[in-house]
C-alpha cells in the first residue's frame, strides 16, 4: 500500500529547502534552491515571483526523489519581517525587501518618537527597529513608486501558499513579527496601520500554523493536485516543531549564519512582555496554537565563520581545527563583540595558536547563549525544561563540548531539514492526519551531550 506524503518548504534567508516526509514523519527526501535576493547598497531585495519559482525548484526536486506516493498536503514555513505588497490585481506592487536590510532606520526612529518603545512592546511583543515590517513598510509608502497602490499584505510563507492557490490569510507567528499586529488579541493593530498609513483592511486577521488555507490547484508540483495548503509559521519556530522541541519549556537552539534560541511558553501578560523586549527576548505567538514564542539571537555562526576566515580555514574543512580546539587551554586568548562588524582579540602574543582562538571564539559563543538562556528564564519565570540544538554550527566535537559546559546538557536532533519538516508537520494537521499532540516525533533517538 502506497501512503500518502507531504511536503514542507521552508523559505529562509540563504535557501529554499524542501522535505517529504511518509506518514511516519521520516524524512523521505530533500530538495534545495538558492533564495534569488539581488543585491543593493542597503542590503537586498528580491522578486516574489522569481521566489516563488525558486520554491516550486526545491519542491519539484524534493517529490521527484521521493517515493511512490500522492502528496496529500503542503507547508510553507519561512523568515519573518520579509513580506510581499500586493496591489489591487494581486500583483507584487514593489519589490520585497530583506529583513536584515538597513531600510527603514529612520522610520523606526520616528515609530519611538510617536508610540514609545513601551507601548510598541507591550502591544507587539517587539523592539523597535529598521528590521520591523512596519517601519520598512512606511518607508515603502514614501520611497517607492507604486507602493501606494498596495492593499495587502503577505509574509513570505503566505505568499507562496497563495501562489499554489491557496487563500490569502495571515498565519499567527508571522503575523506577530511584524508590528502591524496586537499580540494579545491576535488582530490587526489599528494604531499602527494608522500610523504607517496603510489601508485598514491590508493585514488579513491572523490564523494558527496548520489551518487549512486552501487546495493546490495550479499544477505546477508534480504528484500535489489537490493537496491541502498551510502555513506552518516563522522559520524558526517551524523548527522548533519539527525538532520536536515545541513543548511548554523546550529550547531549540538553532545554531546557523545567526544563532536562533526559541523557548516555547504559556502566554506572558502584557507587562512580562515589555520586559522581556526591554531585555532583548522579543515576544510572539509560536508555531503551536496558544503558545507564546520567546526568541534570542546572536551572530554566532557569522562570527565563528569570520573566524576561521582569518585563519585561512575554509568552514567546510574545519573538522581539524575543531579537534585541536577541544584540546586548547580555555582563557587563553579571548574574543569580544560577537556579531560585530569588527571582532577583538584580548590575550594575543607570539604563542597564541589557531587552535586557542577558535577555542576564544566557541567560548565567546557559549557565553552569549548562556545569557539568552538566562534572559529567557527571567521572562519565563522558571528554567528551561529541555534544550535541543540543531544546525550546522553544533556539529563539531568542541563546538558541542563547549555549548554544553556553557549551556548544560542538551539533546542532538536528528533531523535533516528541520523548519521544512516543521511544516510538513503542519500540512498534516491541515490535512486531519495528526494533531499538534499525536504527530510523529523525528526518527531515531536523539544524541544527549552533557558537560
Amino acid at each position: 500500500m502506497v501512503s500518502a506524503l507531504l511536503l514542507g518548504l521552508d523559505v529562509g534567508t540563504t535557501a529554499v529547502k524542501a522535505a517529504v516526509i511518509d506518514a511516519d514523519g521520516h524524512e523521505v527526501a530533500h530538495g534545495r534552491a538558492r533564495t534569488p535576493w539581488r543585491d543593493v547598497p542597503t542590503g537586498a531585495e528580491l522578486d516574489p515571483d522569481a521566489l516563488l519559482e525558486r520554491a516550486l525548484d526545491a519542491g519539484r526536486e524534493a517529490i521527484a526523489a521521493a517515493p511512490d506516493g500522492e502528496v496529500a498536503g503542503i507547508g510553507v514555513a519561512s523568515m519573518a519581517e520579509t513580506g510581499v505588497l500586493l496591489d489591487a490585481s494581486g500583483c507584487p506592487a514593489v519589490p520585497a525587501i530583506a529583513w536584515h536590510d538597513s531600510r527603514g532606520g529612520a522610520e523606526a526612529e520616528q515609530l519611538r518618537r510617536d508610540i514609545g518603545d513601551r507601548e510598541f512592546a507591550t502591544r507587539t511583543g517587539l523592539v523597535v527597529s529598521e528590521l520591523c515590517t512596519l517601519a520598512k513598510y512606511r518607508w515603502m509608502r514614501a520611497h517607492r513608486d507604486g507602493a501606494e497602490r498596495g492593499v495587502r499584505w503577505l509574509n513570505i510563507g503566505e505568499w507562496i501558499v497563495r501562489g499554489l492557490g491557496g487563500e490569502e490569510a495571515a498565519e499567527r507567528s508571522l503575523a506577530s513579527r511584524t508590528g502591524f499586529y496586537d499580540l494579545e488579541s491576535r488582530r490587526p493593530w489599528d494604531v499602527a496601520l494608522a500610523w504607517a498609513d496603510a489601508p485598514e483592511d491590508l493585514m488579513p486577521e491572523s490564523l494558527p500554523a496548520g489551518t487549512p488555507m486552501g487546495r493546490h490547484a495550479t499544477g505546477s508540483l508534480p504528484r500535489s493536485a489537490g493537496a491541502v495548503l498551510t502555513v506552518g509559521g516563522h522559520d524558526h519556530l517551524a523548527a522548533a516543531v519539527g525538532a520536536g522541541a515545541a513543548g511548554e519549556g523546550d529550547v531549540l537552539d538553532s545554531c546557523g549564519t545567526a544563532e536562533a534560541f526559541v523557548r516555547a511558553s504559556a502566554p506572558l501578560p502584557a507587562e512580562r512582555v515589555a520586559s522581556a523586549v526591554a531585555s532583548g527576548i522579543s515576544v510572539g505567538w509560536h508555531a503551536v496554537d496558544g503558545s507564546h514564542a520567546l526568541l534570542g539571537a546572536t551572530w554566532s555562526g557569522a562570527s565563528l565563520a569570520g573566524v576561521l576566515a582569518v585563519l585561512g580555514v575554509p568552514v567546510e574543512e574545519r573538522d581539524a581545527i575543531e579537534a585541536a580546539a577541544l584540546d586548547a587551554e580555555p582563557g587563553s586568548l579571548g574574543v569580544a563583540g560577537l556579531g560585530d562588524s569588527q571582532q577583538t582579540v584580548t590575550g594575543l602574543d607570539r604563542h597564541a595558536s589557531p587552535a586557542a582562538l577558535y577555542r576564544a571564539a566557541l567560548e565567546a559563543v557559549g557565553v552569549a547563549g548562556r545569557d539568552i538562556l538566562d534572559r529567557m528564564t527571567a521572562a519565563a519565570g522558571s528554567p528551561a525544561r529541555r534544550l535541543v540544538v540543531t544546525g550546522g554550527w553544533a556539529e563539531g566535537e568542541a563546538a558541542q563540548a563547549v555549548k554544553a559546559a556553557h549551556l548544560g546538557a542538551f539533546e542532538r536532533s536528528p533531523t535533516i531539514f528541520t523548519g521544512a519538516r516543521g511544516a510538513a508537520l503542519a500540512a498534516g494537521r491541515a490535512a486531519g492526519m495528526w494533531t499538534i499532540d499525536d504527530a510523529p516525533r523525528a526518527a531515531g533517538a536523539p544524541q544527549e551531550v552533557s558537560r
